[in-house]
């Protein structure tokens, strides 16, 4: 009895040493393929980069799941336990994946060449009456953007542009802010971190405005906080996560305004008075 038992501790101890030593699993990610800036298939975007950064940190290979991130496929891939991590989704009020601590905050805002000089920072602005405004459209409609038009019976003025778009081209969310430098609209209403990138790509010179939030009439933000999600039985992976997160703050602000991307920290006309 007593040589059986110290057989079962030796084997006891072996296991827990090999497991000890044993390389961490792979860090699945899921992400779209054809989405900059926030990521693509050459590993291009900031949400690349971010991942590229918890992983190396976390010890973990890092591995891709690419897809178009339609809201459709985001509930069928993630929820089938595809990857461990998905990008990008809103801190607040998403069911598909426990949120980490938001890692940016970032708004809506208006997009207009320079040379125009339009100025624009609310949507009770007088020039929205006679403008062509592009926005990005869903299926269901309900952005921002369109719920704000809408109520100031400015949809006769509007131009909608898909945000997943013609999924053959490059960047197809893109042709948003591409209509605003080839004269298309006069202004776009788009997502801060989108316009900021394409703006800086930009060959005609771009105005970008935060919107101004006094103006907002319906219960849509227009200012959201950004996480990364797990899967909801992962609570070792969000402590991690948020671990990194906090730690890694600094190096994320100066990768993200690299990008171009709005912070609120760094503009007075999110919120306020809309003069």
């Amino acid at each position: 009895m007593c040589s059986v038992s110290r057989a079962l501790i030796v084997a006891v101890v072996a296991l827990a040493s090999a497991m000890a030593w044993a390389d961490p699993p792979d860090l699945w990610v899921c992400a779209d393929g054809n989405n900059l800036p926030y990521s693509n298939n050459r590993e291009e975007g900031f949400e690349n980069k971010m991942a590229e950064m918890v992983a190396r940190d976390l010890g973990r290979t890092l591995r891709y799941v690419w897809w178009p991130a339609s809201p459709i496929l985001s509930h069928r891939i993630f929820r089938n336990g595809a990857c461990d991590v998905i990008m990008g989704i809103p801190s607040k009020d998403y069911d598909l994946a426990e949120p980490t601590q938001p890692y940016y905050s970032s708004s809506y805002v208006f997009v207009s060449r320079r040379d125009r000089r339009l100025g624009i920072r609310s949507f009770d602005d007088p020039a929205l009456q006679s403008a062509k405004i592009g926005v990005h459209v869903i299926d269901d409609g309900f952005t921002p953007a369109a719920q704000e038009l809408a109520t100031r019976g400015l949809v006769k003025n509007v131009v909608g542009y898909s945000i997943f778009g013609n999924l053959a081209t490059e960047n197809p969310a893109a042709d948003l802010i591409r209509a605003v430098a080839d004269g298309k609209v006069d202004v776009a209403v788009a997502w801060g971190p989108l316009a900021g990138y394409f703006a800086q790509h930009s060959a005609i010179p771009l105005q970008l405005t935060p919107i101004c939030a006094a103006s907002v009439r319906t219960s849509l933000p227009v200012q959201f906080a950004i996480s990364m999600g797990v899967r909801r039985n992962e609570p070792a992976l969000l402590q991690e996560l948020n671990q990194e997160l906090t730690r890694r703050r600094n190096e994320i602000r100066e990768l993200l305004l690299s990008y171009g991307v709005p912070l609120p920290e760094n503009s007075n006309s999110i919120s306020g008075a809309c003069e």
